[in-house]
């Protein structure tokens, strides 16, 4: 692995005393409101886990109250670091950073970690072997990175988007994505299964004569308006969900930009930004409000304060 350019202001040599903040991490409102508009999927989960929980007992005698039980307990393992661990090397399909990846990244990490007052031995480094110039967090306590990153961002570079995936951590991001995906995966399993039959339903459809087509076309819509009327329109309220999961995530990025801007990684995270790509790249009005990640340009004017003026 070629060695990047070292252009980090260390702060703080091996051996040199770090001052650790009271609260190493917290919860956000970008991770609350995650929380919040996951709540109704998390909720139907359950209660598909509920109702195999009773087919269950009504086969096998097993107590109803067994399966939700180790199903609600069974998010608390992505706090769990040998499971995290497992689903990193696993599913993932991540590595440990070898021995010449870790000696660049235990240097650039101490220094991130060390000026967030944080420790950072309670957090595990990943390499994916990725060609994007790229990091990510996932669980409660795993940092990813590209080797395309370790090879060709500066240390100055990789540490402000180590620091920005330590933003998402201390506040909260990535643990309440996690337990929001987990607790929702049972209704996009039933999704899956049920997205088939639904295509043969309305190919099904399209063979029948005009006449039956039609009574069939009244009759769901006569049954929509019955339904809005009896919810007052509550169903409508998903219509929107996508595009206020995506705001979410997207305040999330800025506020992990944020973090790291703070520490002093505002000018490196600006380049890599910057990097990222061309500036006349058109992108329409709906992929904007639909994607979780904010566009480089929204990154860099969010940053702008805390950059040196221009010459």
């Amino acid at each position: 692995m070629p060695e990047p350019d070292d252009d980090l202001d260390y702060r703080h040599a091996p051996g040199t005393r770090v001052h650790y903040t009271a609260h190493q991490r917290g919860t956000g409102l970008t991770a609350l409101g995650r929380l919040a508009l996951h709540l109704p999927g998390a909720l139907f989960g359950l209660l598909l886990i509920g109702l195999l929980s009773r087919g269950l007992q009504g086969a096998t005698g097993i107590p109803y109250g067994i399966p939700v039980a180790l199903w609600l307990a069974a998010g608390v393992l992505c706090f769990h670091r040998p499971t995290e661990a497992c689903l990193a090397r696993y599913l993932l399909r991540l590595h440990p950073p070898r021995p010449e990846e870790l000696a660049l990244l235990a240097s650039v990490w101490r220094e991130v970690t060390a000026r967030a007052g944080v420790d950072g031995n309670r957090y595990q480094l990943w390499v994916e072997e990725s060609s994007e110039v790229t990091s990510s967090a996932a669980g409660g306590h795993i940092v990813i990175v590209t080797r395309r990153s370790l090879e060709t961002l500066r240390t100055s570079q990789l540490a402000a988007v180590l620091a920005h995936e330590l933003g998402h951590h201390t506040a909260g991001h990535t643990w309440s994505r996690l337990l929001t995906w987990w607790y929702a995966l049972p209704g996009r399993l039933l999704w899956l299964i049920l997205r088939p039959a639904g295509r043969v339903a309305l190919r099904e459809a399209k063979r029948m004569p005009v006449p039956a087509a039609l009574l069939l076309g009244a009759a769901l819509v006569w049954g929509g308006c019955l339904a809005l009327a009896a919810t007052y329109g509550a169903p409508l309220l998903l219509l929107a969900l996508p595009f206020l999961t995506a705001a979410v995530a997207r305040r999330a990025e800025l506020r992990a930009d944020r973090h790291a801007a703070i520490l002093g990684f505002g000018p490196p995270l600006a380049e890599v930004l910057a990097a990222a790509g061309p500036d006349d790249e058109e992108v329409g009005t709906l992929q904007l409000l639909l994607s979780p990640d904010p566009h480089p340009r929204t990154r860099l004017h969010h940053l702008r304060r805390y950059l040196p003026p221009p010459g």
